[in-house]
């Protein structure tokens, strides 16, 4: 395994990763069976597990995605989101599973899940491959996760930096000499 430049040391390799993909798809297939699961990825950092999780499901599941604007700039407020890009298709009456690449403080996926709720699903949950809980700010709950972590700035499987590294098969620490 070639280790590019940006990276410091991996934190979980594609075996860790896939391995706990697995399990989560059992667990989601037990939780949701008899039922057609909605997946709603989070652009763009939640393409690589969304595809590896719905693989993982062994019912039914439709797919779509958000976009989403963050901005905590001079000219707006701290955490202040807004969708760019909006669902293809409705939710309402659908079991819906809101999946993103890593939750932080919990900000950006409490407006997502309290917007989502607003369209009538029948359940919204959400899955997470990366739960930095140390940060959390507000109270979220995460049905599942990956792996809970700690502060590193991390890169892989979708995580970028400046929209490098994400397609790094591993989750790796970034080397903090790089983000000159």
């Amino acid at each position: 395994m070639t280790v590019p430049p940006g990276v410091e040391r991996v934190l979980f390799s594609e075996e860790q990763i896939r391995t706990r993909i697995r399990e989560l798809g059992v667990e989601i297939s037990a939780a949701y069976a008899g039922r057609d699961l909605k997946l709603i990825g989070v652009l763009k950092g939640s393409v690589f597990f969304l595809t590896a999780l719905a693989q993982a499901i062994d019912i039914p599941v439709k797919i779509d995605f958000l976009g989403i604007s963050s901005y905590s700039g001079k000219t707006a407020s701290p955490g202040v989101v807004r969708i760019a890009k909006d669902l293809d298709e409705g939710i309402e009456g659908q079991d819906v599973l809101l999946v993103e690449d890593i939750v932080d403080t919990g900000l950006t996926v409490r407006y997502l899940l309290q917007t989502l709720a607003g369209r009538g699903p029948n359940t919204i949950g959400l899955c997470t491959l990366l739960d930095r809980t140390s940060r959390r700010i507000a109270q979220i709950d995460v049905a599942y996760r990956g792996f809970e972590i700690g502060d590193p700035f991390l890169i892989g499987c979708g995580l970028d930096f400046r929209q490098h590294y994400r397609n790094l098969p591993y989750l790796a620490v970034m080397n903090p000499g790089h983000f000159d």
